[in-house]
């Protein structure tokens, strides 16, 4: 027992060696740059990094600002919501430790089928309320209805003058006044230009109309 224990840990100690010695032949790269949008170039924030190689991950920063190590060769995914997945390989060809990036993601764009939408659950709801409705009788007539000028003219000869109405009523009496100051208040029945106004009118038929 003690014999295969050794052994496990001989051959335990070898793969860790192996693994280390074959990172330290490799160039680490510190890896930064900007993730972007494809149509504006305005950053992403908050973009998850994920190295599959390496089975780690980091997130970009508010701005889109991200940094992280790699390795040549690595294969890296960049994820957004409602942005497509995208993959960066590092280049096996580096020669310096640093290198930066700028990352471009588009829009995943989905095109949901055609709804349409009725006011009645069912056949049967339909058919009910095709039988029991009242024809003519919907919101524009009703508004119609209620801004007539005899439903206005109701209205308004209900309602009591308020002070500005008063105060218009006044200002025209006394404006008529001041008008013919020291003569006969005017009458249209003698003048000219509203005679002539009227034969035009009425020739026009807009007296007909009126």
């Amino acid at each position: 027992m003690r014999i295969l224990s050794i052994l496990l840990f001989v051959q335990l100690f070898s793969q860790i060696s192996f693994t280390q010695t074959r990172v330290d032949s490799l160039q680490l790269i510190q890896l930064s740059g900007v993730v972007v949008n494809e149509e504006d170039l305005t950053p992403l924030p908050y973009t998850t990094l994920y190295d599959r190689t390496q089975r780690r991950g980091v997130i970009s920063d508010y701005y889109g600002f991200f940094s992280t190590v790699v390795l040549p060769g690595d294969t890296l995914l960049f994820s957004s919501f409602g942005f497509k997945t995208s993959t960066y390989v590092v280049p096996d060809t580096l020669r310096d430790s640093r290198y930066s990036i700028i990352h471009v993601m588009q829009k995943d764009t989905v095109n949901l089928p055609e709804v349409t939408v009725y006011p009645w659950p069912s056949r049967e709801d339909f058919a009910r309320y095709f039988v029991n409705m009242q024809p003519y009788d919907d919101a524009l007539r009703r508004a119609q209805r209620e801004l007539s000028g005899e439903t206005l003219a109701f209205v308004a000869a209900r309602l009591d003058g308020d002070a500005s109405l008063a105060y218009g009523t006044v200002s025209n009496q006394r404006n008529t006044r001041l008008y013919t100051n020291g003569q006969l208040p005017a009458n249209n029945l003698l003048n000219p230009y509203s005679w002539a106004k009227l034969i035009q009118d009425w020739k026009q038929g807009k007296l007909s109309r009126q």
